[in-house]
């Protein structure tokens, strides 16, 4: 790495086209700071208090049925709703309101409460992403969906509120800041260049190898050279696809290869079950083709220098510009030289 990179700088972001300050010299401040419980993982298969689990009741009155394999239903206390009433609004264009449209789901990816993704064999993990992409199918069939968010928020810390292996799914009828951002920027580029944005950045991260965490015969996962988290991580598909349904049987399992080893990676670093909010940035829907845009996932986990110790968004964060400590070199090195064999399993 070019020693430049150990002084202050800044980052380009071209997928949102913002700013990072990056700080390595900071990773040297002592921590007097809060100070996290390490995360365990669960020791029971069935646990019978959890709303998850097959056979018991959820929160909202219904019995998950005695389910085998992944698991999908309409979320209890959805997020968005099918009809809403139109909000209040002032004619002002300060104050603006329009209705928002959704569907929300659940997905439980196995009816084992002890497992995550890190756990989970290749095969059950080809099922979860077999049944990411009915659901996906199924509510981009919906006329008003303009876009179909795939999320997990996985441990307490990123706030989960239950410790059974689950994700969500939220399916708007407007496209959400962040993919928006997104896609005018492929789009941009597209215009620019009459190149892919993703695809061009692939190549670079290829060639470079600086930010390379594991790769497979189909999919890539680097630290972003813009990363803002301090193992934050994204998987890019190698072919230029918009969606898991454009996906090959192949490369279906090849995703569920990558994600079984990043996942693995996290929870080896610091030797806890990792927590992390990971999401799905897909082609929007309802809009016709869309060719700029390139899948890919985020990861986005909240732990700095161990298991107790997170990274918090405050100060200058909130109010100016997004900062970071670790470099994203120095985080990739990390990742990839850990073992694929899970700390749970290697003694």
């Amino acid at each position: 790495m070019d020693d430049s990179w150990k002084k202050p700088h800044r980052r380009f972001n071209p997928m949102l086209r913002e700013w990072v300050v990056v700080s390595p010299h900071r990773t040297q401040r002592p921590w007097q700071g809060k100070v996290e419980k390490a995360a365990e993982p669960s020791q029971v298969q069935y646990d019978l208090d959890c709303y998850l689990c097959p056979g018991n009741s959820r929160a909202g009155g219904a019995r998950n049925p005695d389910y085998q394999s992944t698991f999908a239903f309409n979320n209890d206390f959805p997020a968005l709703l099918p009809d809403p009433l139109p909000p209040q609004t002032d004619a002002s264009s300060l104050l603006r309101a329009a209705p928002e449209s959704g569907i929300c789901r659940v997905v439980c990816f196995s009816p084992r409460h002890d497992l995550t993704l890190a756990r989970m064999s290749l095969q059950e993990l080809r099922s979860v992403i077999d049944v990411w992409a009915q659901e996906l199918k199924s509510l981009e069939a919906v006329p008003w969906i303009r876009y179909v968010q795939i999320f997990e928020n996985r441990g307490g810390l990123m706030g989960a509120s239950n410790p059974h292996p689950h994700c969500q799914i939220w399916a708007s009828s407007s496209l959400p800041n962040l993919p928006q951002r997104e896609l005018e920027s492929f789009e941009a580029h597209q215009h620019k260049h009459a190149t892919c944005l993703l695809c061009d950045y692939l190549e670079l991260e290829l060639q470079r190898k600086e930010r390379i965490v594991c790769e497979n015969k189909s999919f890539l996962a680097i630290v972003p050279f813009w990363a803002v988290w301090p193992f934050e991580l994204m998987i890019l598909s190698k072919r230029h696809v918009g969606s898991l349904l454009d996906f090959t049987e192949p490369e279906k399992d090849q995703f569920a290869d990558l994600l079984r080893r990043v996942t693995i990676r996290y929870d080896n670093l610091f030797q806890t079950s990792f927590p992390y909010s990971m999401g799905l940035h897909q082609k929007p829907c309802g809009i016709g083709e869309v060719p700029a845009w390139h899948f890919h996932a985020h990861f986005v986990p909240p732990l700095l220098r161990s298991a107790t110790i997170q990274k918090f968004m405050v100060g200058y964060e909130l109010l100016a510009s997004p900062q970071r400590d670790v470099t994203a070199e120095d985080a990739a090195a990390r990742l990839a030289g850990l073992s694929e064999i899970h700390y749970l399993d290697s003694t």
